[in-house]
């Protein structure tokens, strides 16, 4: 059974574009093989600075990746991500979707308000 999935990559500021490109390649790969999961969305968010030091680093690259795969492939992944030096941080969740927009109250009958005013009078 696949799983709507988001990781979100912080990769070492150091790194070039290309290379960046080069470790999500390999890391896809191994999400996608024998067909059992797709990328869906890759967002490249740029450069940011930390709020705070992050392994003696002050900034990062962050990238967020959106995909569907099989709950077996997800140990393997996250082992080859884990194993990666210039991955900072990683954080894999399940996207459940849009959240639900709130509805806001029904608004209150002026009978209701009246009733209300007199019992705590």
């Amino acid at each position: 059974m696949t799983r709507r999935y988001e990781t979100v990559y912080i990769f070492d500021s150091s790194l070039e574009e290309p290379a960046i490109n080069e470790k999500l390649e390999r890391f896809h790969a191994l999400l996608t093989k024998d067909g059992k999961g797709t990328i869906t969305n890759v967002a490249h968010w740029g450069k940011r600075t930390f709020t705070y030091r992050l392994k003696k680093k002050d900034s990062g690259t962050y990238v967020v990746v959106q995909f569907e795969a099989t709950g077996d492939l997800l140990p393997e992944y996250e082992r080859a991500v884990k194993l990666d030096e210039s991955v900072l941080r990683y954080l894999v969740v399940v996207n459940e979707g849009e959240p639900v927009k709130p509805v806001p109250a029904p608004a209150i009958a002026a009978d209701v308000v009246d009733e209300l005013e007199e019992d705590e009078a």
